[in-house]
């Protein structure tokens, strides 16, 4: 981790590595409600990449289990002060169809990742990775999740199965290697006592 840099979320609710089948998805907004009377969407958005929602091109939408559709995103834009994206989809050109579709995943396909800075993450490579102590390496866990509340936290499912919330700062994890499939921690006394 170079500099402090938060990992980027883009598809948080994209399951952890270590999920059985790999899906092919990542899940990087929820369409809340419709906009207005021509077919605009409001999306709250579950990834740090705004071009998700600005940058016109294909899109799935998805219903829970059900098949991912395709779609195509024409524009967007942020609601100035608030966290919500209003989109227009190709095909959604009033209010009755923008309703029909609220509570759908907006999808984008997994390969599609944008690239990072030097020192940033994507969230989904975070987790599943081994969590080691530094300065000999023992493995003391691994990464389930990533929490945002004010400063990221790591969720580390430790070896003997507690969970402990660690700050994703760099002077506390000096050193993550995706490729390698690990981290390295230095704790302050106390943050892993129950």
């Amino acid at each position: 981790m170079a500099k402090g840099a938060p990992p980027r979320r883009d598809g948080a609710d994209h399951p952890p590595k270590e999920a059985p089948a790999a899906d092919p998805w990542l899940v990087v907004g929820r369409i809340v409600a419709a906009q207005g009377l021509e077919g605009e969407l409001r999306v709250l958005p579950r990834t740090d990449f705004p071009e998700r929602f600005t940058r016109p091109g294909p899109r799935w939408l998805r219903r829970q289990q059900e098949p991912p559709q395709p779609v195509r995103l024409l524009s967007g834009r942020q609601l100035p002060g608030r966290e919500l994206f209003v989109v227009r989809l190709e095909g959604i050109a009033n209010r009755s169809a923008a309703e029909a579709i609220v509570d759908r995943d907006l999808l984008v396909e997994a390969s599609d990742r944008p690239p990072l800075a030097e020192g940033e993450f994507h969230l989904f490579d975070l987790q599943g990775l081994e969590v080691r102590l530094a300065p000999a390496g023992t493995p003391i866990g691994t990464v389930v999740d990533l929490i945002h509340a004010g400063n990221d936290l790591l969720e580390v499912r430790l070896s003997e199965g507690r969970r402990v919330l660690i700050p994703f700062v760099t002077p506390i994890v000096p050193r993550v290697e995706i490729s390698e499939g690990w981290l390295e921690i230095t704790p302050p006394p106390g943050l892993l006592d129950a």
